[in-house]
């Protein structure tokens, strides 16, 4: 019988094996939150959310022609009650709400980087830079946060019983 060779790993292998060994390690760093604690980022995105929501509700009731500066109070109310659920989701630490929040502020970061692109004065210019830089740090600042909400979750999963399994 021929000796059996050894598989030597290809170069594209032993890559996706070194990111699979590194992933492993990352994850393996992310400590599952305290039940009551709150990273500061995340507070952060519950203010910001919470003070946006009240902007957005303050504006809608304030304006006496809504319509005429392309807007409606059913849509500043729907917008409002959107980001409370999202401020209280963060609040909750739910994943689905900081991913939420984060794709809210992708979306931000994107216009306000379209809107620096005409913007006519320095005023406005150093407006859309600011919020890009707040913007872009905070969504930055978030993704850590996910990870720790889902090492929460993991932990917080027992392990399968055989009772559980004999019901599958």
């Amino acid at each position: 019988m021929p000796a059996a060779r050894e598989h030597k790993p290809s170069a594209s292998e032993q890559r996706l094996l070194k990111r699979q060994q590194r992933e492993l390690t990352a994850r393996a760093a992310l400590r599952p939150l305290d039940p009551n604690e709150r990273p500061r980022a995340l507070l952060a995105g519950v203010g910001v959310a919470s003070l946006l929501a009240l902007a957005v509700l303050i504006g809608s009731l304030t304006i006496h022609d809504l319509s005429r500066h392309g807007g409606s109070l059913p849509a500043g109310l729907f917008i409002t009650a959107v980001l409370l659920a999202l401020a209280r989701g963060m609040w909750q630490r739910r994943y689905w709400a900081v991913l939420s929040f984060q794709a809210l502020l992708a979306f931000q970061v994107i216009v306000t980087s379209l809107a620096l692109v005409v913007a006519e004065t320095v005023l406005a210019a150093t407006i859309c830079l600011v919020s890009i830089g707040l913007g872009g740090w905070l969504f930055w600042k978030l993704v850590r946060v996910m990870g720790h909400i889902q090492a929460t979750e993991h932990a917080g999963r027992a392990a399968p019983t055989e009772t559980d399994e004999a019901l599958r």
